[in-house]
């Protein structure tokens, strides 16, 4: 997979975009098992990479202009705590990890706490998400709305095939796997200096915080720009078909 080719004029676009993140890294991803036996989810490689799933995080992080993450850490803290401190990162890196489990957005406000510019914007991203886009035009489309919290929204393609019916009742086709008809959270957000203190300090942000700033207006929804590649790393299904689409991207 390809950096998006934007990147770079969007640099000139978009020069107050945020320059610090968090990455919440602290999932145990049984589902993923046998593979986070040893390792926490973000440590999962992608097949054909050589590289894990934060690592491809970091890198696409870095070439957006951020210089400073944090990352949250919970399941086998300590695998994770020795690669990010073995490997070449391309931006500084600070780990924390929860004593006590705090839930979504208690983590993510404890996580906050660790930025090194607490007035400034951030990005957040979960720990299982493999994607591509400008995070700069996310930056510029959440400034625009005058935005708390901004949250990327995919069309991720229904597992399943569907059956398209008349109003009669006549099977018309069969669509195998089609694009899902409604958005879903891709897990990737920009949050202004005052999003943090919006949080609960015990619980899910996204059954208290989101749902009061939809109800105000304050939180919006950035539509990942077509062609944009983005995947949730949950299963290891998700991981075939992660590499069966980075090969068919490279070609014969």
């Amino acid at each position: 997979m390809t950096d998006d080719p934007r990147s770079a004029s969007s640099a000139a676009a978009f020069p107050a975009a945020p320059t610090q993140a968090v990455v919440l890294a602290g999932g145990q991803g049984s589902r993923l098992r046998p593979y986070t036996d040893d390792r926490p989810k973000p440590m999962v490689e992608i097949p054909g990479t050589g590289l894990p799933i934060i690592g491809h995080q970091l890198a696409w992080l870095a070439a957006e202009g951020v210089t400073d993450a944090v990352v949250s850490c919970g399941h086998l803290a300590g695998v994770l705590q020795e690669w990010l401190a073995e490997a070449p990162l391309p931006l500084r890196v600070t780990t924390v990890v929860e004593e006590e489990p705090l839930g979504r957005g208690g983590g993510l406000k404890y996580a906050a706490r660790h930025l090194p510019d607490p007035e400034g914007a951030w990005y957040a991203t979960n720990g299982d998400v493999w994607t591509r886009f400008s995070l700069r035009e996310m930056a510029a489309f959440h400034d625009e709305r005058g935005a708390v919290a901004t949250l990327a929204l995919a069309r991720p393609r229904i597992p399943w095939g569907v059956v398209e019916t008349n109003e009669f009742g006549h099977v018309l086709d069969f669509i195998e796997a089609p694009l899902s008809p409604y958005p879903v959270n891709a897990g990737v957000y920009v949050f202004g200096p005052e999003f943090a203190a919006l949080l609960p300090d015990l619980g899910d942000h996204e059954r208290t915080t989101f749902p009061r700033l939809a109800r105000e207006r304050r939180l919006a929804g950035f539509p990942l720009p077509q062609g944009a590649y983005w995947r949730a790393i949950d299963t290891a299904k998700d991981l075939t078909e992660a590499a069966r689409e980075l090969a068919a991207q490279k070609g014969p």
